[in-house]
Formats: structure tokens, sequence, C-alpha cells
């Protein structure tokens, strides 16, 4: 478990640094198009993928010894594509964090192409294709990150984009996806 996420997160800094550049480009794209509040919303995501990048990097000498989830049963699972995926409550805590965040970016990014007078078009927004913001490489797959990320992004751009909180909530100057919702899209049932 301890290589797999080594692996997992020596990967997930290689791709960090190209994928930054690949933003700060469709950033110009923007520019040109002249979507001003789009263009603004995702240099806000590119800052805080720096700042977690900053992160990421301290990570890199994690002592995985000592940290308690590599020695805690995995006593969840939860069902994604048609297969079974086991984790502890660490996984659980951060795939919840990955729907929150996505919601977040979502709501943002949608509230942004309204004002842009843009169409509804999530599927090019950079954060909803990055899908990775506050993912360290570490407790899951990047891939379910990423599913649970996008998942949640969806309905936030829904809600940012016709002004509205059906799939969440504004609280305390953060975005939260609403419970009922969250347990739509994950369930993790405790088995042990």
């Amino acid at each position: 478990m301890i290589k797999q996420n080594r692996r997992q997160q020596e990967q997930f800094r290689e791709h960090f640094d190209r994928d930054l550049r690949r933003g700060e480009e469709q950033g110009h794209f923007l520019q040109k198009l002249h979507r001003l509040q789009q263009y603004r919303a995702q240099q806000e995501y590119l800052e805080r993928l720096r700042h977690q990048r900053d992160v990421v990097w301290r990570y890199r000498n994690h002592n995985y010894y000592n940290d308690p989830f590599f020695y805690t049963v995995a006593n969840f699972r939860y069902l994604r594509g048609g297969r079974y995926y086991f984790t502890s409550s660490y996984g659980v805590d951060l795939i919840q964090q990955a729907l929150n965040y996505g919601y977040a970016e979502g709501y943002r990014a949608g509230r942004a192409d309204r004002m842009d007078g843009w169409r509804f078009d999530y599927n090019n927004c950079y954060a909803y294709r990055d899908a990775s913001y506050g993912y360290y490489g570490l407790y899951v797959d990047p891939g379910a990150y990423n599913f649970y990320f996008r998942e949640a992004f969806r309905r936030g751009y829904d809600d940012g984009y016709y002004g509205r909180y059906r799939y969440g909530r504004y609280d305390g100057g953060s975005y939260f996806m609403l419970d009922s919702v969250r347990s739509g899209i994950f369930i993790a049932v405790r088995f042990r």
C-alpha cells in the first residue's frame, strides 16, 4: 500500500507543472475571447493549485510509517463504475472533500460563464478537466478523486450558471454540497 501511494504521489507531482502550464495557455485563450469573468475564475483556481503544489512538494518526504492511514484497516467500501473499492475513514473524508471542492469550483465557473454571457458549458472549464484541487496523492487513487470532483463540479456549475442553490449552499464564505445530494453520489458503507 505504501509503494502504491508513493508511486501515485510521484506521478501526481510529475503531471502537476505540465497541467498548470495547460491552464495558463487556456487562460490566454479566454482573454482573447473576452471571457473576463471565466478568466478570473480560472486564474483563482490556478492560484489555489500553485499553493497546493507547494504543499504536495512538502509531502515528498512524507513519513508513511507514522501516517495512521497506512495501518488503519479499510473499513468502508463504495461503488464507482460498477466496481467496489475499499478505503478507510481517511479515504472517505478525502472523497467528501472532493465533492465539496468540486461543487465550489463548479459554482464559481458557472457563475462566471453566466456573467460573461457565455453558453452553459462545464466540459470546457479548466477546473472540470483538471479535477485535482485538494488531492495530494494519498489515500485514494487519483481516478476516484477526479470522478467525484467532476460529479460535484457539474452540479455546482448548474447552480452557479442559473444563480440558485439546488445542489449546494453558501455558508461562512464557502460553498458546500448538500448532504442529501452528496449521499446520492457517494455512498460509503462501513463493513467492519
